[in-house]
């Protein structure tokens, strides 16, 4: 199950640290009379639905205080300058107190690449907190803010959590520039190892997982020289990866190719947030597979759910196609939203589907079926037909790693 994240807890997960920067409190408005905190707070609510209705991928973390002053963050310009338009339309008085993002403490380091194989991505600035997502090594970030150790990011795909400062180099728009620029090799073993020499015995650097990108220094017969976003160096077997350009040009997310690339997960251990050969949760398992394909889907099953094209919502499962995502869930009844809970991949057959639940396995919607999920046909909403469009970033067409 993936549900919607908690990203802003107790308040706000992305309140102003203690060594916040100075924000802008000269757009205070000439009031005609005074204003009432719910009275700026509708207008508030008005911009976030606006601006960000979504908070797992846009922040716009801002509230009215009694006194008439507004609190708050946000990653959005336009939204601050859309709230402080209306507020002065209605003529009410307020004092702007909403920081702006990124913070000026970073100062200028407003990106960071991923150093290891694997980062934990949390919603919340500490280890304990709940596993949000996973990014991989050479993936650039977004910076926002940082807190005791961690930095709030964003990934290309737009998803807000919170890295601790071990996973990343943090870098100024110049050198993440310089970065991107290198000749990139992307590792396509399951999971393996960079090692300090051209010795499979000898000493690892880091342990390696597919999708794990980095810079290509040279090549010998059995081995790539690579360099990690950190400066470290290493020894990755020829056979294990491949340059970059080649290996995404070489991406055809077709049916066959999402059937055989599902399999290659077959029984990795489901983990909530997971995205990686480490363990994956039902959207990092379909999330995953695309990306192996050459496509970056959004990160959670409520939010893939609104992409491509509707197929079903009637078990008429002959009209289905391997690579077609089904949903799962609760439908809206008596005033309650609909509620997306899991997702599941199409691979045809005896009417089967792939899908994480506790590992990564093959069921069937065939109650004749040995592997028939009674379970999960009771509580099927729909499937959808991933498409081209806005949702989706096709790496083929993109420049993430350049």
């Amino acid at each position: 199950m993936r549900r919607i994240l908690p990203i802003l807890l107790l308040g706000s997960l992305f309140a102003c640290t203690s060594t916040k920067t100075t924000v802008d409190t000269a757009a205070t408005a000439t009031p005609t009379a005074a204003a009432a905190p719910s009275q700026l707070a509708t207008h508030v609510e008005e911009v976030r639905k606006q601006f960000a209705p979504d908070k797992r991928t846009v922040l716009f973390d801002v509230k009215a205080k009694e006194n008439g002053v507004l609190v708050g963050e946000t990653i959005v310009p336009e939204a601050k300058a859309a709230l402080l338009s209306k507020l002065n339309a209605a003529g009410l008085s307020y004092t702007d107190s909403i920081q702006v993002l990124p913070e000026a403490q970073l100062e200028g380091k407003n990106y960071a690449v991923v150093t290891l194989s694997v980062a934990n991505l949390r919603s919340q600035p500490k280890h304990p907190a709940e596993l949000a997502t996973q990014a991989m090594m050479g993936t650039p970030l977004k910076v926002w803010k940082a807190q005791d150790g961690w930095y709030l990011v964003q990934t290309p795909d737009h998803y807000l959590a919170w890295v601790d400062r071990a996973g990343v180099k943090l870098m100024t728009k110049a050198e993440i520039d310089a970065w991107q620029k290198g000749e990139k090799l992307i590792y396509t073993n399951p999971y393996g190892f960079a090692f300090d020499s051209k010795d499979k015995q000898g000493a690892t650097v880091s342990d390696l997982v597919y999708g794990d990108v980095m810079v290509v220094k040279g090549k010998s017969k059995d081995f790539y020289e690579v360099s990690f976003p950190d400066g470290r160096s290493g020894f990755i077997a020829t056979s294990e990866a491949a340059p970059y350009k080649e290996w995404i040009t070489s991406r055809q997310p077709n049916e066959k190719n999402l059937v055989a690339t599902s399999k290659r997960l077959m029984g990795l251990p489901y983990l909530w947030g997971g995205t990686s050969f480490k363990g994956v949760d039902c959207s990092g398992f379909t999330k995953t597979v695309y990306f192996m394909n050459g496509i970056v889907l959004p990160r959670d099953a409520s939010q893939q759910v609104n992409v491509g094209e509707l197929i079903d919502t009637d078990k008429n499962w002959d009209n289905l196609k391997p690579g077609d995502l089904l949903f799962f869930g609760v439908p809206a009844k008596d005033g309650k939203p609909e509620r997306i809970v899991h997702v599941g991949m199409w691979i045809g057959g005896d009417k089967e589907f792939i899908h994480s639940a506790g590992r990564v396995k093959i069921s069937s919607m065939n109650p004749s079926s040995p592997n028939w999920d009674e379970f999960e046909n009771n509580r099927y909403l729909r499937t959808k037909r991933p498409t081209p469009g806005p949702e989706l970033l096709d790496l083929r067409a993109s420049s993430i790693y350049e």
